[in-house]
């Protein structure tokens, strides 16, 4: 594949390429050479369970895969024991070793349900890190300043705050980007909130005489609500490990705008037939829930199985079908930025406001019984809110039926 074209697929989704004209010329001699970019990525075994959030960084770790690239998926078992401070307004626990090590195993498991385990290097950072002396890690802090480390924004808010901040939390950041000096990379991969840290590894390859790897930072993705990053503790997340049904459910249940985000950041389409979708869902020629039901299918044959995806959509269909929603279900229009003035709203409220209920607390109630769906999904959380944006088919009861959209 031509220089361009691998340029034109490595774009997809990204925020940032740091910078774009070394990685052109980086991909230029790795054609001309035949020697493969080193392309790294790491993460901190910090929770068992991965999410879809995970994944947008492993999906450009595939491209590059597929590209004939050489990926190395780090482990960051002796960094995990630190504690990335990223965005964090107070020092974090540190894990045990032990947890470390039982999570980092639980990785390997579900990262090549998106990584050709052929084409992947996993590596632990403990292999060069624990090899360290003291007068090493004196020397790799010598390298920065605090005032350069006081740039980062969580740390300035905290010091701004006269919040405490550990010393061994100004290692952090030096640690990751000596994992680049060490394997030597061409490439990293990050989320936004990494960029500092990425950075951090160019100005120590440069310390160390190795040409500055590119660094490439992937949006946050968002969760089911459609605003807030994509987390477990907010609820709003899809687990790659959760049952197909799950995952299937909850692709139904997203806005367009997310699902159209979701196949940027997720999906194999290449972006030709991703245009065309995009095209087909903006003149009416493509239905929404026709499109929600082929990413579905998608995702869950990728983390369980083409059998599972056919019968998970037939599931979602047959529950669908059974709520009988009614063809003349009326139809509810919310001007969002004049009636709800914000980017979330409680579900409860919009189902007042879309005569489903005679009030918020009537709402409250009607979903602690569990007698509201939404796309027929039933919640069960009274104070869930829901993104002001797109379409939601919501249902009280067994004949009570309305369509918010969200203009």
């Amino acid at each position: 594949m031509s220089v361009t074209e691998q340029l034109e697929i490595l774009r997809r989704g990204v925020v940032e390429i740091l910078l774009e004209k070394d990685l052109l010329e980086k991909l230029e001699k790795s054609v001309k050479n035949g020697v493969p970019l080193r392309v790294k990525a790491g993460f901190d075994p910090t929770a068992p369970d991965l999410h879809l959030g995970h994944t947008v960084l492993l999906q450009k770790l595939r491209q590059f895969q597929q590209l004939g690239h050489e990926v190395f998926f780090l482990i960051g078992d002796f960094t995990g024991m630190i504690g990335d401070p990223t965005g964090k307004s107070e020092t974090r626990k540190a894990l045990t070793r032990e947890d470390v090590l039982k999570n980092a195993e639980t990785y390997k498991e579900q990262v090549f349900k998106v990584l050709d385990p052929e084409k992947t290097r996993v590596v632990f950072n403990s292999e060069w890190l624990s090899l360290l002396k003291a007068t090493d890690l004196i020397s790799l802090a010598a390298k920065y300043t605090v005032a350069r480390m006081l740039e980062r924004e969580d740390f300035n808010k905290r010091y701004a705050n006269q919040l405490p901040i550990s010393i061994h939390e100004f290692l952090y950041p030096l640690i990751q980007g000596y994992d680049s000096v060490a394997l030597q990379a061409d490439v990293e991969l990050g989320g936004t909130d990494q960029k500092f840290n990425l950075l951090v590894g160019r100005e120590l390859q440069r310390e160390w005489g190795q040409n500055p790897q590119t660094v490439i930072t992937m949006p946050l993705l968002e969760g089911l609500d459609g605003v807030n990053k994509m987390s477990k503790s907010l609820g709003n997340y899809i687990g790659i490990n959760e049952p197909a049904d799950d995952i299937f459910g909850k692709i139904m249940s997203i806005s367009d705008p997310l699902m159209i985000r979701y196949y940027e950041l997720l999906s194999d389409m290449p972006l030709s037939e991703l245009n065309r979708l995009k095209q087909g869902l903006e003149d009416g020629s493509v239905h929404p829930m026709e499109a929600k039901k082929a990413l579905g299918r998608e995702l869950v044959t990728r983390y369980h199985s083409a059998t599972d995806a056919a019968r998970a959509e037939e599931n979602f269909v047959c529950r669908f079908r059974d709520n009988q929603m009614p063809d003349d279900m009326p139809v509810v229009r919310i001007h969002a930025a004049v009636e709800m003035g914000s980017a979330t709203t409680l579900l409860c409220k919009v189902l007042a406001m879309a005569s489903l209920v005679k009030s918020n607390g009537e709402g409250r109630r009607s979903i602690q019984q569990g007698g509201v769906k939404i796309n027929g999904e039933r919640v069960s959380d009274d104070g869930l809110e829901i993104a002001c944006t797109g379409e939601y088919v919501l249902q009280v009861g067994k004949r009570r039926f309305a369509k918010v959209i969200f203009e």
